[in-house]
């Protein structure tokens, strides 16, 4: 297991840093959808889809839907995030999140309001699914007409920091772990882990600025790291439990060694749109 986990991540993080750098925007759009298409077809298993047909139409769905959100934002010379659909779902994945995190403080009594609800699921895949794709194409298109490749910086910042978070809360938590994060969620968790995570994340953040062109100031910078790696071990949780209910370890089997797709974005889909409305609505980067 950990030999396909190794090879797996060797092979994926260089085709992930290929697209960030050399897609167009529009290529790059495509290809963000399509994994929110995959997510989707998952999704409908958190959601109670039993057969195929039902979550391959929630995926047709999805690509469709984000495609044509997508559109006008293309075709219209304005910036992406004066377009009122992109400001209000970056919004909204804040509100989501803080629900998500009562959700997830007060399981399994909380489920009791949700698990029975079909609705109600896939409304929450819509909030976890179209503000990360958002969150993704606003990161990639920042600064675009001065410098094609400064959206791909803070794209590859946020990966970066997420992934050093949870290696770092890996670590600590082999290490140090005795205190349980949320063991009615996801019992491996711990309270050390997520202290070495965000010490991993300020580190990285300060090696970034240090490094990358980034061009923010270095308070801003920690502010938005610390609560977007705050947010992908929420995001991390919520998945979990969603699973937990759903009855199932993973979301899907499509990467070796990883699960689903959803295992290997769920932190992602908080702490990229979380990142980004911080830095572009609330710190106004």
């Amino acid at each position: 297991m950990l030999k396909s986990r190794i090879i797996t991540a060797l092979i994926l993080i260089p085709l992930v840093i290929a697209a960030l750098f050399m897609l167009p925007p529009l290529p790059f759009a495509i290809m963000t959808i399509a994994i929110c298409m995959l997510a989707a077809w998952e999704w409908g298993q958190l959601a109670g889809m039993g057969t195929p047909v039902q979550r391959v139409t929630l995926a047709v769905i999805c690509g469709i839907g984000l495609f044509a959100l997508y559109w006008p934002t293309y075709i219209s010379p304005l910036p992406m995030l004066l377009h009122p659909a992109v400001e209000g779902f970056l919004l909204a994945s804040l509100g989501w999140w803080v629900l998500a995190l009562l959700m997830v403080l007060f399981y399994p009594a909380s489920a009791q309001f949700w698990k029975h609800s079909r609705f109600l699921r896939l409304i929450f895949g819509v909030l976890t699914i179209v503000p990360f794709f958002w969150g993704m194409l606003t990161l990639r298109q920042y600064g675009f007409e001065e410098n094609s490749y400064t959206g791909a910086w803070w794209l590859l910042y946020v990966m970066f920091l997420v992934w050093g978070a949870d290696s770092g809360a890996y670590a600590f938590g082999r290490l140090f772990g005795k205190h349980k994060l949320a063991p009615k969620v996801s019992p491996g968790k711990t309270l050390e882990g997520l202290v070495g995570g965000l010490i991993s994340s300020a580190l990285l953040a300060w090696l970034f600025s240090l490094y990358a062109p980034l061009h923010i100031s270095l308070n801003t910078l920690l502010i938005s790291s610390v609560l977007a790696v705050l947010a992908s071990v929420l995001g991390d949780l919520t998945e979990s439990m969603f699973k937990r209910e759903a009855g199932i370890k993973d979301s899907g089997n499509l990467i070796p060694g990883h699960g689903g797709v959803l295992d290997r974005i769920d932190s992602l889909t908080a702490a990229i749109p979380v990142f980004a409305c911080l830095i572009f609505l609330v710190f106004k980067g």
